[in-house]
């Protein structure tokens, strides 16, 4: 698709799935959903960010994929995902139900990933009974549940109502990102990632954030500014492991650390010093490890029969 600039070479180059479907979701909205790998291997799926893809994963899908399942999916309005009228938390927990109803055979479990909203989606879909259905274990990477603009450090002035402000005027910015240029790479590197992210990172997350279309960013900037799932927490009742980046200006720590406190089986914080919140990216080996680690304690190996038949089923719907 033209709006999709990711880069065409590298480890961060988006591999080629083994099969695309189509899942729709309870208000109508289809969503372009990528199965990669292996059909009788432990099954983890990702959500990905705000202003992101589906190519986001690459690293993880090319290192997970010779002994996994991975499906990942492009949230609504990203990537190959049409914008609908609709965007609230509500609607992010709709489409990952459906995504897992789509890809897992009935009471089949798998890993779930989510980076940022992708952390938020699963927060999101924690009391639901789809979710609860296929959720094995989950990972959430470099995310948070409330106050995101309040305490982001985006913008380096002393925490107040001044620094909120400015930081909602830029995040919620109308403004087309235009063209990737050495200053725009300038300006996403600090805005989301650690200072020793190589030129290939930086390259590869501009890529993907630049494809965004300006009005899904700012409906998805609204909704993050009034992120509340602190009460969803509680309802995550699967382990979950939590990543962040020591220099997130995004999410920082402390949102990491209110997570930890708060999830009811809390597998463990794993912090990485001096990298942003494009951790996968930033460090993929790192969150692939967690990942992986969080299949061999908690995954399931997948139902082969059952789970190729509801892709091939769903591939014809939504053809």
């Amino acid at each position: 698709m033209s709006r999709l600039m990711s880069v065409t070479g590298g480890p961060y180059a988006p591999p080629v799935p083994v099969r695309e479907l189509t899942a729709v979701s309870a208000d109508g909205a289809r969503l372009h959903v990528e199965v990669h790998g292996v059909n009788d291997g432990p099954v983890v799926v990702l959500s990905h960010g705000w202003t992101c893809s589906t190519a986001f994963w690459a690293a993880q899908i090319r290192e997970l994929a010779p002994d996994h399942r991975v499906v990942a999916y492009d949230q609504r309005g990203h990537g190959r995902s049409p914008a609908s009228s609709a965007y609230s938390t509500d609607v992010l927990a709709d489409d990952l139900e459906a995504v897992l109803a789509a890809t897992l055979a009935p009471g089949e479990k798998a890993v779930v990933v989510g980076h940022s909203m992708g952390g938020m989606t699963i927060l999101a879909a924690s009391a639901r009974a789809g979710f609860r259905e296929h959720a094995a274990a989950v990972l959430l990477c470099s995310t948070g549940s409330s106050r995101l603009v309040a305490e982001a450090l985006v913008v380096p002035m002393r925490a107040g109502r001044l620094r909120t402000w400015l930081t909602r005027l830029g995040l919620s910015s109308r403004a087309p990102l235009g063209p990737v240029t050495p200053v725009s790479r300038r300006i996403l590197k600090y805005a989301t990632m650690g200072a020793g992210s190589s030129a290939v990172m930086v390259e590869a997350c501009a890529r993907i954030v630049h494809a965004c279309p300006r009005k899904v960013r700012y409906a998805w900037a609204r909704v993050l500014d009034g992120v509340q799932l602190d009460a969803s927490i509680g309802e995550l009742t699967v382990p979950a492991a939590v990543v962040v980046g020591t220099a997130d200006r995004l999410t920082p720590p402390v949102h990491a650390r209110a997570l930890a406190a708060a999830l009811p089986d809390c597998h463990g914080v794993t912090e990485l010093a001096g990298l942003g919140h494009m951790t996968p990216v930033e460090a993929p080996g790192a969150v692939t490890g967690v990942i992986r680690e969080l299949v061999v304690a908690y995954g399931q190996l997948g139902e082969h029969a059952h789970g190729t038949e509801v892709i091939d089923v769903r591939i014809e719907e939504g053809a």
